[in-house]
């Protein structure tokens, strides 16, 4: 339109850009599933300015706003922290289990017959 349509154009995402993807790969996968948010207003033209003054799309603003919160969320929530006190039992009960009895040993040896553990 513009007497440019034999330049080829590579596009390089910003770094933030670039953080919030998983890897340099993901820019090249395809985008197959949407996510829809509803917005007032003045939350869509808030968003519209925020993506403008970095010069990327929408889209990518608000990925690269939401995936790393996301990603924070997912490892705090897969990671368990002991205090002191609780890392020693834990420590402790592995290095010196107590002796099965009762229902759990019988279940144990239930499993590894059935199962020739």
């Amino acid at each position: 339109m513009y007497g440019y349509d034999s330049i080829n154009y590579i596009l390089v995402a910003p770094k933030s850009v670039k953080n919030a993807m998983s890897d340099s790969n993901t820019v090249l996968k395809t985008k197959d599933t949407r996510i829809e948010l509803r917005v007032t207003q003045e939350q869509k033209e808030l968003l519209e300015k925020a993506a403008q003054l970095r010069g990327i799309s929408v889209t990518a603003y608000t990925l690269s706003q939401v995936l790393p919160v996301a990603r924070q969320d997912v490892e705090t929530s897969d990671r368990l922290v002991l205090s002191n006190r609780d890392r020693d039992l834990f420590m402790a009960a592995l290095e010196n289990p107590p002796t099965l009895k009762g229902k759990l040993k019988d279940a144990i040896l239930k499993y590894k017959d059935e199962y020739n553990l």
